[in-house]
């Protein structure tokens, strides 16, 4: 294997590594934060490391700490200690693989060689997150069946129960985004998405097939098991559900399961309904065409992203107006920071700029634009998540089957002869 391959290889398994997992702190703040201007409070904002606070996010370290150092209990009762031990490794192993089929950018085409964009570079795509998500729910099943308690029982059973309420919808909302893509490759779905239709629409999943669209968001929230579909851990009535009887590192294992799931869960949407990597209107032979327009716009967007991460950065430590003094250590630290970054990557710009305009670099910053559209988009459904989870109350479990059954199924099908006969047509 030549060095080139095996550096392609490598640079999709690390951006999976790093979207689902590296990022799982941010999304907790992120959580904490939303949740506290839902609730019109601060949030976290004392834990510092040398007067750097991180916004927050330092909390989310502590935590972290916390979880690896607490005792790894085991209860006397539980009905078998290697399936006790096995299920939280289940949730979080199927949700960390969901992850390996999204295509975080084009093909990458260097010399001869083309490079998938993809940890696992397969091509059953919608079908390999459609069978991962299934096993995930064994987990759960016997999370609650090991640990011989009542309420682990009881939130199996509510799991079991929400499962073969939406995933019928979900699947039938599938088929119809397959009809429509002709392909099961999330690859090929995003290449369609990249045209327009009646010459100035893009493309996108959500505004071709808007029925399918609201079906598999709201099924994908449930598959996630947050709130509102959250009624298998139901704090309020079964303690924590299946998870009861963990803690240490095999419930962080739940906790980070769960926070993967929704980074999966928010990439799928954005894959079959967002565009996946791709700006709307600009497609990657575009950028590869006009190398100049794309290192000005590059260039001009690193400027203002940074600019306004200042700002933020500025206004989030100032009080009534003044500067804080005991936070000045902090907003020292992470401007000349930012500075720094953004003064690198538009030197490593003009440098690609005045060496080469055609070749390998422009591919190269090709592939970087895209990942970091990809990545704007995470962030932005991953928000949508957080601001759900925290403003709609938890359905009850006959609400849900009531919303399946009733609602999501019917409509699914009705959206399936539609597509079917126009696709027919």
């Amino acid at each position: 294997m030549s060095t080139q391959t095996l550096v392609m290889t490598i640079i999709p398994i690390l951006l999976m590594v790093i979207l689902s997992l590296g990022l799982i702190p941010l999304f907790i703040w992120m959580e904490r934060r939303v949740s506290a201007m839902i609730q019109h409070r601060k949030g976290p904002n004392r834990c510092n490391i040398g007067g750097v606070r991180m916004g927050g996010v330092v909390q989310s370290i502590a935590d972290v700490i916390k979880l690896l150092f607490k005792e790894e209990f085991y209860p006397g009762h539980i009905t078998n200690r290697f399936i006790y031990l096995l299920a939280p490794a289940i949730v979080f192993i199927a949700a960390f693989l969901t992850f390996s089929v999204i295509p975080f950018a084009d093909n990458v085409i260097l010399g001869e060689q083309s490079y998938a964009m993809q940890a696992l570079p397969i091509e059953l795509g919608i079908l390999w997150f459609v069978a991962l998500s299934g096993i995930a729910l064994y987990g759960i099943i016997l999370a609650g069946w090991a640990s011989h308690n009542k309420f682990g029982i009881l939130g199996s059973l509510r799991a079991s129960a929400q499962m073969i309420s939406y995933e019928i919808a979900m699947g039938l909302a599938i088929i119809s985004m397959i009809l429509t893509y002709n392909s099961v490759h999330f690859n090929d779905m995003v290449d369609f998405q990249s045209q327009t239709f009646f010459g100035f629409i893009p493309a996108w999943g959500i505004l071709i097939q808007p029925l399918a669209a609201i079906i598999f968001i709201v099924t994908v929230f449930a598959e996630t098991n947050r709130a509102p579909f959250d009624v298998a851990e139901g704090e309020s009535e079964i303690v924590a559900g299946f998870h009861t009887e963990y803690s240490a590192m095999k419930f962080a294992l739940f906790f980070m399961g769960e926070y993967i799931a929704m980074n999966s869960g928010a990439a799928i949407i954005i894959t079959i309904f967002l565009g996946g990597y791709h700006l709307p209107w600009v497609t990657t032979q575009m950028m590869l065409d006009n190398p100049q327009t794309l290192l000005i716009s590059t260039m001009v967007g690193a400027a203002l992203i940074f600019l306004s991460l200042i700002r933020w950065i500025y206004r989030n430590n100032r009080r009534n107006g003044v500067a804080c003094h005991e936070r000045y250590v902090e907003m020292k630290f992470f401007i000349t920071a930012l500075g720094v970054l953004l003064f690198i990557i538009e030197a490593l710009l003009l440098w690609i700029y005045f060496q080469n305009t055609q070749g390998t670099l422009i591919t190269s910053l090709v592939a970087v634009v895209q990942v970091t559209v990809f990545v704007i988009k995470l962030f932005i459904i991953n928000t949508l998540f957080i601001v759900v989870r925290w403003t709609f109350p938890r359905f009850r479990y006959d609400q849900i089957q009531h919303l399946g059954w009733y609602i999501l199924l019917p409509l699914a099908l009705i959206n399936i002869f539609i597509t079917a006969f126009v696709v027919i047509l």
